[in-house]
């Protein structure tokens, strides 16, 4: 038998549920009046919380759209990518493991979010502080596997932050124009595929 699991673990469970319920509730509002006209106070009220514990876990209406929690599982695949990988084929195979463990119905919510994102200016502008935070945490991993000496830590740095660059932004390419599209490809096939193009220079 497995033990029971930590109660750590059982709040952490609890805490991404309500997130998730926090988000489709958001998302079906938006949908049926529009996101201009959908207030804190009638997520919170959907999603059957308080508004001051919907700020717990958004800080503004614009974060339940923007953000998400797949940040720490692109980080696991890349920290299991071979030490001696290139940091955009490292990137690239973690984001192909990533990516294939989106279930359907959470595809379908990260299409909404992205068409939201491409449809209202002050969420484009949260998406793009967004892509920068993400930047930092993959530049952060990327630095972490080099294993470049003092003198060139500098140039394995610079090094870093241009993958983790160039990465984000072709998949945020690859997330507008899926997320514009009939959308009967899995993200992922179209996430990998654009990288493939970044690794091979993007030489077709």
């Amino acid at each position: 038998m497995s033990s029971p699991p930590r109660p750590e673990g059982l709040r952490e469970r609890k805490k991404a549920r309500t997130r998730r319920t926090i988000q489709e509730q958001a998302l079906r509002l938006f949908a049926e009046q529009g996101y201009e006209a959908t207030t804190v106070e009638q997520i919170a009220e959907a999603a059957e919380i308080s508004p001051s514990t919907f700020f717990r876990y958004f800080p503004t209406k614009e974060d339940v759209v923007v953000q998400d929690d797949y940040d720490p599982v692109m980080l696991a695949a890349l920290a299991a990518q071979p030490a001696g990988l290139d940091p955009v084929p490292a990137l690239r195979a973690a984001m192909r493991e990533a990516f294939a463990q989106i279930p359907p119905e959470e595809e379908e919510q990260i299409r909404a979010r992205t068409r939201l994102q491409l449809s209202h200016p002050a969420l484009r502008a949260r998406a793009v502080d967004n892509m920068i935070a993400t930047i930092d945490v993959f530049t952060r991993a990327l630095s972490a596997r080099m294993t470049s000496a003092p003198a060139d830590r500098a140039a394995a740095d610079l090094l870093a932050r241009t993958a983790a660059g160039a990465v984000v932004g072709a998949m945020l390419a690859a997330l507008f124009s899926w997320a514009e599209s009939d959308g009967t490809r899995p993200l992922a096939d179209i996430v990998d595929e654009t990288l493939a193009l970044l690794e091979s220079g993007l030489r077709p």
